[in-house]
């Protein structure tokens, strides 16, 4: 009876521990939310799980992400716009309703693993003009004030998100990297806080940025397996901007006497749309060098030890801004819908998976009627009217759609239109130059759109989990087994 006891008992804790397997090292993305057609967060947080992402940032406490993130085994990184910043550095009483109903609510209530609160995103841009730099680091302190007051002081740390433009070197090299004199003594003061509360500093590297900057960057340097003449700084040769750019910011923490501050590096990504050099081929060549590091554990001449590197991004958001230019829509390793742009090894055999369960209005797409003519009056309008009011990037010079003729241009506008609008009836009507269509228009790399129809998901199924199940099952064999060793 002894040995069946035991073996009872060895099978519950077989049954009792099918968690979720773990990779050994953890892959961390931004997940942005600014679409005119978001997926369903639930379908969001499964492509995560599927593509094996176990860290993940959010730029606002959406209620609908924070909640499908419940009991996912994902560790959630929360956004505070910068929008917020005055309100919060106005009093502590703010902050600390903000914790309550975008921290401590979910953490209790759903189950959701916030470890960070990203406090504001690139505060410091020159193209504020300085608008936030008295309320930053105040938010800063009350945010963390309320976090302890919510008894979630170790739990969850800060952090406020930097763009790389915090730091400069003057002899350009990565020894000489050193904070920004306009803001030096903030600079200070905030990563001295961030240390001593226990918390990283987060900071969003963009090399594809020095390109489009720079039309005399070398193209190479932007990648990890470029070819261009290495960059020689004292006993160290930098092959890429990545590594420069980041030990430059070692260098900066070095000099001030925060050799051992952490660092995360909060955004770094390619984009694949809406430039010459935004196309899916640098992505998967930048995205892909990126992931092998990350996989490997690969830190910087400065700081061997790896970051954390949450890659920019999971999905395309056809609703950003396009200020800083066409391309800021299109940073997504995901089309909008979850499908595949390109693939990548994700380490141990794995590959890219699409998303799962997205539904899609009806196939048909609104293009430029055949009797229809180019001097048309209305066709200038039309189009401008068309694209003020959905997503155009595509088109712009360089971009995969900026080949198309005439007509194709005017019908590519005229159906993103008709996609935005959800098919609506009249929503294909620009001053009888439109029709309607169902043969795919899309032209070699020129995708035209159909939108998901986010009434049409598929349902959560009703039959409990799969770990439920296993739970259940355990505890049976449990009063099973203690009857039959006279327990009862």
């Amino acid at each position: 009876m002894g040995h069946r006891c035991m073996l009872l008992f060895f099978l519950i804790l077989l049954i009792g521990d099918q968690g979720p397997v773990k990779t050994a090292m953890g892959l961390a993305i931004n997940w942005g939310t600014q679409s005119t057609h978001p997926l369903p967060p639930r379908i969001v947080v499964q492509l995560l799980k599927d593509n094996g992402f176990d860290k993940v940032k959010l730029f606002e406490a959406d209620p609908g992400a924070l909640k499908a993130l419940g009991n996912s085994g994902i560790q959630v990184m929360v956004g505070i716009p910068n929008e917020l910043l005055a309100p919060l550095a106005s009093g502590v009483q703010r902050a600390v309703d903000w914790v309550q109903q975008n921290v401590s609510n979910y953490i209790s209530k759903y189950g959701t693993d916030i470890r960070l609160v990203a406090v504001g995103n690139e505060p410091f841009l020159k193209t504020y003009k300085d608008k936030f730099l008295q309320t930053t680091f105040p938010a800063l302190q009350n945010i963390q004030a309320a976090l302890i007051k919510a008894g979630l002081g170790k739990q969850v740390k800060v952090t406020v998100p930097l763009n790389a433009d915090v730091y400069q070197s003057d002899s350009g090299l990565p020894s000489g990297g050193n904070f920004r004199s306009d803001i030096f003594d903030l600079m200070i003061s905030i990563i001295k806080f961030l240390r001593d509360s226990n918390a990283p500093l987060t900071i969003n590297i963009y090399p594809f940025l020095s390109l489009y900057a720079d039309p005399n960057f070398p193209v190479e340097f932007a990648f990890f397996n470029g070819s261009s003449a290495p960059v020689v700084d004292g006993s160290i040769s930098y092959t890429n901007v990545f590594e420069a750019n980041f030990d430059t910011l070692i260098s900066a923490l070095e000099k001030n006497g925060f050799s051992s501050m952490p660092v995360i590096v909060g955004e770094v990504g390619w984009p694949t749309d809406g430039d010459r050099n935004a196309n899916v081929d640098s992505a998967r060549r930048f995205n892909q060098g990126l992931m092998s590091r990350i996989l490997q554990r690969q830190g910087t001449p400065k700081r061997r030890t790896a970051p954390d590197v949450y890659i920019f991004s999971l999905i395309d958001e056809d609703n950003k801004s396009i200020q800083p230019g066409n391309f800021e829509r299109h940073w997504g390793v995901f089309n909008y819908d979850g499908s595949l742009k390109y693939q990548m090894d994700m380490g141990n055999g794995k590959r890219l998976v699409a998303a799962k369960g997205v539904r899609y209005l009806a196939r048909q797409w609104c293009v430029m009627s055949p009797d229809a003519s180019l001097v048309d009056p209305n066709l200038p309008n039309s189009i401008e009217y068309a694209c003020t009011y959905a997503d155009c990037t595509s088109l712009g010079y360089g971009s995969s759609c900026g080949a198309l003729d005439a007509k194709s241009n005017a019908s590519y506008a005229f159906n993103m239109y008709y996609q935005t609008m959800d098919q609506r009836k009249g929503t294909c009507s620009f001053s009888n130059l439109s029709v309607l269509t169902t043969l795919d228009p899309s032209k070699g790399s020129c995708r035209f759109e159909v939108m998901i129809d986010l009434g049409k998901h598929e349902k959560p199924s009703s039959s409990p989990p799969a770990r439920k199940m296993q739970i259940w099952a355990a505890a049976l064999i449990l009063v099973f087994t203690l009857s039959t060793c006279g327990a009862f």
